[in-house]
């Protein structure tokens, strides 16, 4: 996959205040994930090397299904949203501000599976790469926006947690 961006980041075990470092596949610290304590709800900030925030990830309390908005400068960008039982595979619909239709299908909870629009894949996340459980990659398409397919990742990842369990 030429031109792709690799991110590894950890597996979320039992995230909330927990702080992690998402890495380049030089290994460097390229974003921090900030698990807010304080706060009622399920609440992770996607911060630069910084500490600037770049996005805010928080879960919709009083839904039908489990649903996390990913927040830049206070407004809602998207809307992830576990899609209700599937036989086949798992799934999750993901609304773009804008306009904008995005789709996560696969293995969601081995961390086997793809983030696509239009039609085309946008990010693979995969944990094949790694040794181990706790790591897993996200490889997002050139001209993507990283920070929104992370964020989407990180979301998938943590509604998906209760269900590992």
């Amino acid at each position: 996959m030429t031109g792709w961006t690799t991110y590894q980041l950890r597996r979320q075990i039992f995230s909330i205040g927990e702080d992690f470092w998402v890495q380049n596949t030089a290994g460097e610290n390229v974003y921090k994930v900030d698990g807010k304590v304080l706060v009622l709800t399920q609440t992770f900030a996607l911060q630069d090397a910084s500490g600037n925030e770049l996005a805010r990830m928080q879960a919709e309390m009083l839904t039908l299904r489990k649903t996390m908005d990913v927040k830049r400068d206070g407004q809602v960008v998207a809307v992830v949203k576990k899609a209700f039982f599937n036989i086949l595979s798992q799934h999750f619909d993901i609304d773009v501000s804008g306009g904008g239709v995005l789709e996560a299908q696969g293995d969601i909870l081995n961390h086997e599976f793809q983030i696509t629009g239009g039609g085309q894949v946008v990010a693979s996340v995969s944990r094949q790469w790694f040794v181990g459980d706790m790591f897993y990659g996200v490889t997002i398409a050139p001209g993507q926006d990283d920070v929104l397919l992370l964020c989407i990742a990180i979301c998938i990842d943590e509604m998906s947690e209760a269900d590992r369990r």
